[in-house]
């Protein structure tokens, strides 16, 4: 710690960088945070962990206000202890040398402190001591369990995140018993034993026991009492990890642009955390990057790159373009490639770089159309014939303006219909009214509440002859059981339009057998089990899919037609060509208890069970 002091003129270097990492990932969860500290090298009988959370309204500076207040104290005492890294160590918390922060949003169950990572295993002896945080969701919890209750554990609760720490906390605990029984016979002294066991802790091992039958996506690290640290990917590397070092830190995150600002680094100094592996921080200071399961076919989620990851990364901000610039043929054709009456737009901000991409598609296609009709013109041209087509352009407005901050697809379901329809307002005198077509484009259409309940009605008080809204993603069709907030069946719109299609073409015995078939395949091990839920959507093209999406999310009362166009999923590939995880569109899951969890979703739904599937 004193480096940092004599390098940065602070002792506080750490907890202060941790706050900008969490800060720079606030789009990743709003429902809580937490954070955990590690200090190195204290004497039996000093504490040497420390960890808050909160579930306050802006968690992140609930959190950072509570562990500055004692720095203020210790500043109004004696400036001069703020840099005095002994009495700091002895006194203060969060003063250590490794340091976990995460942010939460509730993909399930009830907002509480409870909920929130990190989370803790304490022991007395030091290296038994564990951590954990992470982005995951197992769909093979109850599987898991029933291993922890058979080799003698008590787990507290049934969830994944429990269920994670016990499983690694009890191959921990097998570690340190090897260990000490090894050293014993040797005939090393216990003091001898306890410093030898922290330094030869074999993580790697320790890991590869504990996750071996993980099933499900995750990104997960983790705080030992003496000072190693992990971080954990899935096989498939359905959830991003992205991670530096140099000779004064090591730093992992979710996204690579915070780590980039936090430490002022180039794109191409960060590296990503392979598929299957994991980073080993040993407390001396050796980072390794280590395979711990065989990687799969990598199926990074592709709903990260549309959608919940900050566009601020390099390649997601050529991804988000790619996907407006991909979908411009579909757009022109709904509007009869009527250019000078359309208006386009976007919304919500999440939009705006798919919106630039979009813009660029129509420059292009109106620039060849520019040339055939200036070479059309032939040589008798004048100035103010050439000057009349090279004006055209594409007109662009800013239409809703989002005035609350708020994302209502991560917000608490309980509180989401309440706050969409207070969220946006217009821009009046943008549109002709009964002339021109209106074209917004939004990143996803999940559940389409707020399209329904506030945007439609709000985009049609400026009178357009045609509202068009484009998803630059595919019908999102089955759930999410990998860590994105899309779990049962009844919450996508492209499901309620499947459904109200067989019930429109008396195809109700659809639904029936796909219920049948799901119900055979509950007691079957995940490996053998099929995704029968896409026989749902198979009698329907996807145009028609979406002209029923249109029909069931237009208000009544509502003055212009509406019209909905969704990305296609070849598009999406061509857009996004490393991140190929696309099962909430196409239900192809990337590991088996994925096809078990969607069957268990449409069993939920069809039996009225409003519950998660997983």
């Amino acid at each position: 710690m004193q480096f940092y002091v004599d390098k940065y003129g602070s002792a506080l270097y750490g907890i202060n960088k941790l706050h900008l990492l969490m800060e720079k990932q606030h789009n990743r969860g709003q429902d809580g945070a937490g954070v955990a500290n590690i200090k190195f090298d204290m004497a039996p009988g000093e504490r040497y962990i420390s960890r808050i959370r909160s579930i306050a309204k802006s968690p992140i500076q609930d959190i950072f206000d509570q562990i500055n207040n004692r720095f203020q104290q210790i500043a109004e005492e004696d400036k001069s202890k703020l840099n005095d890294v002994e009495y700091l160590k002895r006194n203060a918390g969060f003063t250590g040398e490794l340091f976990l922060g995460h942010l939460r949003y509730g993909t399930f169950g009830r907002n509480s402190i409870e909920s929130c990572h990190p989370f803790l295993r304490q022991n007395n002896w030091i290296t038994r001591n564990l951590v954990v945080a992470g982005n995951f969701n197992l769909t093979n919890v109850d599987e898991l369990f029933s291993v922890l209750v058979n080799i003698g554990q008590h787990p507290k609760e049934k969830s994944d995140t429990v269920t994670v720490l016990e499983k690694i906390g009890h191959f921990l605990d097998v570690e340190n018993d090897e260990l000490y029984r090894q050293y014993k016979t040797l005939g090393y002294s216990n003091p001898e034993i306890y410093a030898r066991i922290a330094d030869q802790l074999n993580l790697s091992k320790i890991l590869k026991k504990a996750s071996e039958v993980w099933d499900g996506g995750y990104a997960m690290a983790g705080l030992l009492g003496h000072g190693d640290a992990f971080v954990l990917r899935d096989p498939s590397g359905i959830r991003p990890a992205f991670w530096f070092e140099d000779d004064e830190i090591c730093v992992v995150a979710s996204e690579r642009p915070v780590i980039q600002t936090a430490f002022n680094l180039k794109v191409e100094q960060i590296k990503e955390l392979q598929p299957g592996h994991a980073l080993i921080i040993k407390k001396n200071g050796i980072v390794s990057e280590e395979m711990i399961n065989v990687p799969k076919d990598p199926k990074k989620c592709s709903f990260e790159r549309i959608y919940f990851s900050r566009g601020s990364d390099a390649d997601i901000y050529k991804e988000r373009k790619a996907l407006g610039r991909l979908i411009v043929t579909q757009v022109l054709k709904t509007v009869n490639y009527d250019f000078d009456n359309s208006v386009f737009s976007f919304i919500p901000n999440t939009a705006e770089v798919s919106f630039y991409g979009l813009i660029k598609g129509l420059e292009e296609h109106l620039n060849l159309e520019k040339i055939k009709q200036i070479q059309a013109l032939g040589n008798n041209t004048s100035e103010e014939q050439i000057a009349e087509i090279i004006h055209r352009r594409a007109r662009i407005e800013k239409i809703a303006i989002k005035d609350a901050k708020l994302r209502t697809f991560i917000t608490q379901a309980d509180s989401r219909d309440d706050l969409v329809a207070h969220v946006y307002d217009i821009t009046y005198g943008s549109v002709r009214a009964g002339k021109d077509n209106l074209i917004v484009i939004d990143d996803s259409i999940v559940r389409g509440t707020t399209l329904r309940q506030s945007i439609l009605k709000i985009l049609d008080r400026l009178n357009p002859k045609k509202i068009v809204v484009v998803s630059s993603a595919p019908q999102i069709r089955f759930p999410d059981c990998y860590g994105i907030d899309m779990a049962k069946m009844g919450d996508f719109i492209a499901f309620e339009a499947a459904i109200q299609l067989l019930k429109d073409r008396k195809m109700e015995q659809v639904i029936q057998d796909v219920y049948n078939q799901c119900l055979k395949q509950l007691d079957l091990p995940k490996e053998q089990v099929r995704n029968f839920v896409k026989g749902i959507y198979e009698p329907f093209t996807d145009d028609e899919i979406s002209k029923k999406i249109a029909e069931l999310l237009t208000p009544k009362n509502i003055q212009a037609k509406v019209e909905i166009i969704f990305q296609t999923v070849e598009n999406l590939h061509k857009a996004c060509p490393n991140n190929l995880g696309d099962w909430y569109f196409t239900g192809d899951y990337p590991t088996p208890g994925g096809n078990k969890v969607v069957n268990k979703a449409f069993i939920n739904w069809m039996e009225k069970r409003n519950e998660r599937a997983y």
